[in-house]
């Protein structure tokens, strides 16, 4: 199962779960550091499989990143202490502190372990890597932020994330691409408001664990895999759904906070930061409706290597999932009457 977690697992979950609560409500850099270190050691234990090379690697990459972006976060925290007076010391060690928490959650220009990494982990550890993982960053870099840095960073988010996904064939890699652009906008949403990045964070996570247990339910890791489902529409109409909603468009649940998230910029005249959010959210558009074309037109009945096995009580699961998919797309129909 895709909560199938023995009680070790279930062990590290928690300390991941408590080492979240200690960064975010921690009255000290210091604090929020030592939070980071626990939730570091304890994701390496779920992600780490002796039965699997791959995971075994990924664990390593993970381990190796995450210590240089604590190691760097550190040493800001004790520069800032000593240096406190000095505002051009400060401007800069803002933009390193803001710099190591963009390692910790993958965004760019410190982006090229997370597509790596997530094409060696499972679905479930890849929801917990796009979603889980990322809070703690984020809720301190709201802390103490460059604007000027973060709005670069921003638009260096969309444009990578959009440009990287379109040469990618692995379903992880897309899904990692596309967590890179979808952190642009919780950036943005972040220096906005707490309240909109809440809204943001807890739809994007919806649609991602939506899309991450129908990928494990069916045992999907390429695009070539979605061309075989034509056993079950259900699967192809909850991920049509899911795939647009991801990208932002409407009427979809997923293009609500995308569309505040607009409006304040366009108010506040950033209007080529706007311009490229919306452009490279056509690009994410483009690739997954040509993924959807796909899987829609092209139907093989079977091949000898390809192997799907889908038990009758999965089944109840992905109809389930479909119908909160059409559920939120009805719903959302409503907030833009």
């Amino acid at each position: 199962m895709f909560f199938n977690l023995n009680s070790n697992k279930m062990f590290f979950m928690f300390i991941i779960f408590f080492s979240t609560m200690i960064s975010i409500s921690s009255n000290s850099w210091f604090g929020c550091w030592i939070g980071l270190e626990i939730n570091l050691l304890s994701f390496i234990p779920l992600i780490s499989n002796t039965n699997n090379i791959l995971s075994s690697e990924a664990s390593l990459k993970y381990f190796l990143v995450q210590s240089i972006a604590s190691i760097n976060f550190l040493f800001c925290i004790i520069l800032n202490m000593i240096l406190m007076k000095n505002f051009e010391m400060n401007t800069f060690i803002s933009m390193m502190i803001n710099s190591s928490l963009l390692m910790k959650m993958g965004s760019t220009p410190f982006h090229f372990w997370f597509p790596n990494i997530v094409s060696g982990l499972s679905w479930f550890n890849n929801f917990i890597l796009m979603t889980w993982q990322k809070i703690s960053p984020i809720i301190l870099l709201s802390y103490y932020f460059n604007k000027n840095f973060l709005i670069i960073i921003i638009i260096l988010n969309a444009m990578i994330g959009a440009i990287g996904g379109l040469n990618q064939t692995s379903l992880r890699k897309i899904m990692a691409f596309s967590s890179i652009n979808n952190l642009g906008w919780m950036i943005s949403s972040m220096m906005i408001s707490e309240n909109l990045w809440m809204m943001y964070f807890f739809l994007y996570s919806f649609m991602i664990s939506i899309m991450c247990f129908l990928f494990y339910l069916t045992n999907m890791s390429f695009i070539n895999q979605l061309y075989f489902f034509n056993i079950n529409y259900l699967i192809k109409l909850s991920l049509l759904i899911n795939f647009l909603s991801l990208g932002g468009l409407p009427p979809f649940i997923g293009f609500f906070p995308k569309w505040i998230i607009i409006n304040f910029l366009m108010m506040n005249n950033f209007f080529f930061m706007t311009f490229i959010l919306i452009m490279t959210s056509l690009i994410m558009l483009f690739f997954y409706i040509r993924i959807l074309y796909s899987s829609f037109m092209f139907n093989y009945l079977k091949l000898k290597w390809m192997k799907i096995f889908i038990k009758n009580k999965m089944m109840y699961f992905i109809n389930f999932f479909s119908f909160i998919s059409i559920f939120g797309l009805i719903l959302s129909t409503f907030f833009f009457l």
